[in-house]
């Protein structure tokens, strides 16, 4: 990724990541390819780095809309509803 604020997206992302897995979250990497790093693989999705990327772009408390015209993948789905709590 090059974006002017890729350090702080992926240093949050792994902040939050850490933060799921506290209250029980666990990456879903069945979909994952067998000769790559599943976790990270899954762990950098677009749908995550918007989700991030939105939440430190905005004030706390703010409705965040994430859309996506294609398929979610279930980790994604899963992460998401635990970062909405």
């Amino acid at each position: 990724m090059s974006h002017p604020q890729k350090e702080e997206i992926y240093m949050e992302l792994h902040r939050l990541t850490r933060q799921m897995e506290d209250i029980g979250y666990m990456p879903d990497t069945e979909a994952a390819p067998r000769h790559v790093n599943k976790k990270r693989m899954v762990s950098h999705h677009s749908e995550k780095l918007a989700i991030v990327f939105g939440l430190i772009s905005t004030a706390s408390g703010t409705p965040l809309q994430i859309i996506n015209n294609l398929r979610v993948c279930g980790d994604c789905h899963t992460a998401t509803k635990f970062i909405s709590k």
